[in-house]
């Protein structure tokens, strides 16, 4: 199973998907376990990648545990969807993942809580860029595929907005960068219809450009951790391997 396929094996885990018009509690337990899931599966792929320690750590049959790990950060503690820290380095690896996944029942549009999700995001960031100025920052931004489509003559669609919001944030490309921006920031949009589930995903501010495999994603995070750790680690064949001295 490639990484594309994971996360779409995600999004089928976390079925079913309420309707829009459910209560707000369900729909709340529905995107957790969304996040749950899609953080699984990328930890997964991760340790198939070489990074073995990586968080949340998976039983073999299947559940999670410890699931967020709690690190600290410059300016407060934070929890990270994915991680991956060592003894010699401290943090590594984090991943950010977000989700949108239904429309605000007053607009009938998904912008409502982008630009908080937007600040929870670049907050997380900040501190652990300014703990860990090494560290490799991504970012999944999960939004619901009728966020392409709710555009009006007056606004954009939710989706465009994302990457006009989020381009200016994605691609930091050295340990003295701005500390609000990740190293990659990626808008996925999925589609969690049963028996059509899909996604996409672009990196932010590339709305019109095709959509990237998921593997590209893993492969770029995991080759910016060997050039930051270059004593350490190569990254080769779609592997993160231990540097021979």
């Amino acid at each position: 199973m490639g990484v594309h396929e994971a996360l779409i094996g995600a999004i089928r885990a976390a079925a079913p998907k309420p309707d829009a018009s459910a209560k707000q509690s369900e729909k709340k337990n529905y995107s957790e376990r969304l996040s749950n899931t899609i953080a699984r599966a990328f930890a997964g792929e991760l340790r198939m990648a070489g990074v073995m320690d990586c968080a949340p750590l998976v039983k073999e049959d299947g559940a999670a545990y410890g699931s967020e790990r709690r690190i600290a950060g410059g300016i407060g503690a934070k929890k990270v969807d994915v991680s991956w820290s060592t003894d010699t380095s401290g943090l590594l690896l984090g991943i950010s993942i977000k989700t949108i996944s239904f429309p605000d029942a007053r607009s009938g549009n998904y912008q409502k809580n982008l630009s908080n999700r937007r600040g929870d995001m670049l907050f997380e960031a900040v501190t652990l860029h300014r703990r860990f100025p090494f560290a490799v920052l991504g970012g999944l931004f999960f939004l619901d595929v009728g966020a392409t489509s709710d555009h009006t003559d007056r606004r954009s669609s939710t989706v465009q907005n994302a990457h006009d919001l989020l381009r200016l944030f994605s691609g930091r490309p050295d340990p003295a960068g701005r500390e609000e921006q990740l190293e990659r920031l990626y808008v996925v949009t999925y589609d969690a219809t049963p028996g059509s589930e899909s996604i996409e995903i672009r990196e932010a501010g590339r709305f019109d450009e095709p959509a990237l495999d998921a593997s590209h994603v893993l492969a770029e995070l995991l080759s910016i951790v060997a050039d930051r750790n270059s004593d350490f680690y190569d990254f080769v064949d779609g592997v993160l391997v231990p540097r021979r001295s």
